[in-house]
This record gives C-alpha cells, structure tokens and sequence, in this order.
C-alpha cells in the first residue's frame, strides 16, 4: 500500500475536497486561491476523472450540439494556476479515527495498474461526489440504456447516434422497426432538454449528406414519463408549456407510462405497449454513489445522500461535510424537505463553505446555518425555446429565458476563471460558432 502525500511545504490544516463537479470544483478553485495561495492550508482535489464538465451540460454534448473538448477544464492545469494539488482517483473508503480517505487502485484503459491503492490525510474533508442514474431495479437497463451520468456517456452517445444516421443511409433496404427510433425514459429536467436538442440536431444532421432520411418522417423521439405529466417537481405552467414546445415538434410525449423492461431493440411498458428504439436514454431518477454507505458510519437516506446538518457538517463527524447531490441537506423553512439536487443549490453551497472554512482556520465561530435561496427554474428546449419561472412568480421564454439560462453558465465559468477569461472566451466561441457545423458530425 502506498501512502501519497501531497508534494511541497505542507501547510498545518489539510482540506481535501473529494469530487470535482459543479460544487467541488468550485470550492477547491476558491479554498486554493485564498488559503492556498497563502499557505494557511494545503488544499487537494481529487477524481476519478481528468477534466470537469459542467453536468447540465451533458444532454448537449450527447446531441452534438456542443463541442466537449471546448468547454472541459483541466483539473492538473486549474490546481496550477489556483494553488491546490490534484489527485487522480476513486473514493473506496474512510477512516475516520485516523483521519484518511481511501482511494482505489488507479487503472490505465487496458485494466493495467498505473498506481496503486492510496491513503490520504485529512484534517477537514468534504465529499462533493455528486450523483448517479437510478435504474430503480429495471430489467435491461444498465445493459441496453445509457444513462448520462458523465461526459464519456454523452459521447457514447453521440457516437451512436452517428452510427444509427450511417447505419439507414447505405443501401435502399428497408428499415428495421427500431431504426431511427430514439426512446428517452424519464422526462424530468434532463430528459425534456435531451428530447428537443435532439429534435434540432437531427434535423442538422440530417441535412449534411443524409440525403435519404426525412427527420420529419424517419426519425422518432419517444419521450417517457411515469407521472402524470413532465417535469413533475417543477410548477404545472411550465411544464404544459414545454409540453406544447415538445409536441409542435414532434417528440411523442407519453405520460402515466411506467417502465417494465428495457430489451436490445426497445422499451416495453407495464401496459404491454412497446416502443421499438435503437438508442436508449435513462434519466428517470438519480442517488448518490453506493459508497457513501460504506464509509465508516456515516449517516445516509436512502438515496444514498449523506445527511448533513444545516452547516453542511455531516452529522456523525464535525469534520467531514458534504455538498451538491450527494447532501441531504434540511431545507430551511420547508419542513420535511431537503434541498433539490440542482447546480444553483452546489453554487451557493460552494461559496458559502469557502467563507466557513476560512473562517474555521482564522478561529473564528461558525457562520449561521446555510439557507438555500431558490431563484426559480429554467427549462431549455434547444434552439427552439426556453421557458421558466423565477423567484417571486415571474415567468420568462424565449430570448430573455435563454439568455438566463446560459448566465448560470457564465457564473459557473466566472467562479473557475475570472470575468477577464470568460467574456473573451465567449467572443471567442461567438465567432468560432459562425464558421463551424452547429452539430458535431464526428
């Protein structure tokens, strides 16, 4: 067993933030631009992956409506530029007597060891690990579905998709009943935004050299709910009017519809009905990773969330806290309910805990208690609309919609990279943008 210490002078206090998502990679961006860079404390990041996408990006990389390459950060270079070391690797333990996480084994594509088992010291730790698709115990699931828990899996998709459009174009022979099919199980926030990019990008695709397929005509979107509507946890006036986005184009839209089994060639419902599909998406639910019950007594719901006090602190150990979708954190004022699991809440709660543990350091008593301030909810449909409703009751589409819908964005890059970076590399991308394919084609 190798024990890996972070290189350099090592400051007194040891932070690790474990997860490099939309609240981690946030924090540990703050955490090393201050205590970092001043040496009060030696901050570390780790993953087990190499870059970060913001996740509410995924469903356009899948489509091929954004480029990946473009938008991810580099952890190795971020930890460079903002004071803070990173570490690759895969949360598999915790000993919280001795104050140290546990990381798997590090393998390379072919399954060969490139670094083993690893023991990191910690004085403060914070897991940021985010969430997983939840299949619920469906049959056929994790074999014939993707579930868009990562960046890889939206570009598995894409690729397949790819395929599906080459696959109908050669010969004249007749299509089989799942090809160019597209079944989307789950119409929550992912699933609607997925089923009209994918609306748009593949009338794109379709007009680069698919001469032979009709997007109106060959190509199916079957969008599927079990609730009785779409966007159950968001208010009704939205969802009808992304509802009426959907259907003018196109995408058949079934609700009250639950899941029986997932096949190679399609989804069949508890009804009997079956959706012949080539590609399948599973965005019906979302828990936190299995580990976190196993990591030596901390309390879990049954999502796998670790149950955190209002100060973010878990509640069987001062030291250790966590946020984003992986907390179940007490929502103030809403009795009986937790923080939803959006990127609005990580963001806040990411700043907040950087003001906290700056404080904690300097020996100063802990701030109030974390409040969640809900700004409302924002629902993109491609290029075609994007509708909401804000704090307050206001409601928004089209243009100003979509123009907030992307400064959630910006803020997010902002916290990353400064405002200086982030408006040149949007004029940057708005003029790039003029001279490319609006849909990725590789």
């Amino acid at each position: 067993m190798v024990v890996d210490m972070a290189s350099g002078d090592r400051a007194p206090h040891r932070i690790i933030i474990v997860g490099g998502g939309a609240g981690g990679f946030e924090l540990v961006t703050r955490l090393g631009d201050t205590l970092g860079r001043r040496g009060v404390a030696d901050v570390t990041l780790i993953d087990k992956s190499r870059t970060h996408l913001w996740k509410p990006l995924l469903h356009e990389v899948a489509a091929g409506s954004m480029e990946f390459e473009v938008q991810e950060t580099e952890f190795r270079a971020q930890a460079h530029w903002h004071h803070f070391h990173y570490r690759i690797g895969e949360l598999i333990g915790l000993d919280r007597n001795r104050r140290e996480v546990v990381l798997a084994p590090y393998l390379d594509n072919e399954g060969g060891e490139v670094v083993g088992r690893r023991l990191f010291p910690y004085d403060t730790l914070i897991i940021a690990i985010g969430s997983l698709g939840n299949d619920f115990g469906t049959p056929g699931v994790r074999e014939h579905a993707i579930l868009l828990d990562s960046a890889e899996e939206a570009k598995r998709f894409h690729e397949r998709l790819l395929d599906s459009f080459l696959r109908a174009q050669r010969g004249f022979e007749q299509l089989k009943p799942e090809q160019l099919n597209l079944a989307i199980i789950g119409a929550g926030a992912t699933g609607t935004e997925l089923a009209a990019e994918l609306r748009s990008a593949t009338r794109q695709l379709a007009a680069y050299g698919y001469d032979r397929l009709d997007p109106g005509k060959d190509i199916t979107i079957n969008l599927i709910e079990a609730a009785d509507r779409i966007l159950p946890p968001l208010p009704k006036r939205l969802a009808d009017e992304a509802l009426k986005i959907l259907q003018n184009l196109g995408v058949r839209v079934h609700t009250s519809a639950r899941v029986e089994e997932v096949t190679a060639n399609g989804v069949r419902l508890t009804n009997g009905t079956f959706f012949p599909a080539e590609l399948i998406v599973w965005t019906a639910g979302v828990k936190a990773p299995d580990i976190l019950t196993r990591l030596d007594g901390l309390e879990t719901n049954r999502h796998n969330q670790l149950v955190v006090l209002p100060t973010l602190q878990t509640t069987r150990d001062p030291n250790i806290f966590a946020i984003g979708d992986c907390a179940a954190c007490p929502w103030v004022g809403h009795a009986g309910h937790i923080v939803p699991p959006r990127a609005q809440a990580a963001h806040q709660q990411a700043s907040y805990l950087a003001r906290q543990l700056k404080g904690r350091l300097a020996g100063r008593a802990a701030e109030q208690p974390w409040r969640y301030r809900d700004f409302g909810s924002l629902v993109s449909l491609g290029d075609y609309s994007t509708v909401g409703k804000l704090m307050g009751g206001v409601w928004v589409e089209g243009l100003i919609a979509r123009s907030m819908y992307r400064s959630l964005y910006k803020m997010h890059q902002v916290a990353l990279h400064g405002v200086p970076t982030v408006v040149l590399d949007t004029l940057a991308s708005s003029i790039t943008r003029r001279t490319e394919p609006h849909v990725k084609l590789h």
